[in-house]
């Protein structure tokens, strides 16, 4: 699934400087908990969180992630989104809440973020 298809699915906005709709996205993992994303490490995964400060730019810039969805409507700090320009993260926003989110990708086609399949 390209970040354009998830960007409609979830009727999100782009929040970051540049979003490359063309990301292949090949799982989700969605969580507030940053250590719970850690254990979970997948290539071309998109994160889905409400936790809207700088650390969820550091794990992403950790494990490569290219693609985080802010749930809730909520906003970025300044700092994060800074850290996501910096690193070329694309940033996308919903007002859907976290658990609509993810099951809108997963129905969608989108596959967990888990040890066993990605």
């Amino acid at each position: 699934m390209k970040l354009g298809s998830v960007m409609e699915i979830l009727s999100a906005k782009p929040l970051s400087e540049t979003v490359d709709l063309d990301l292949d996205v090949k799982c989700a993992c969605s969580s507030d908990m940053m250590s719970d994303v850690l254990a979970f490490p997948k290539e071309h995964m998109v994160l889905l969180t409400g936790l809207v400060n700088a650390q969820v730019m550091r794990t992403c810039d950790m494990l490569d992630i290219r693609a985080v969805v802010f749930t809730r409507g909520k906003l970025p700090s300044a700092e994060a989104l800074e850290m996501a320009n910096e690193n070329g993260i694309s940033v996308l926003g919903t007002e859907l809440t976290l658990f609509v989110a993810s099951g809108k990708l997963y129905a969608g086609g989108l596959v967990g973020g888990t040890k066993d399949k990605a």
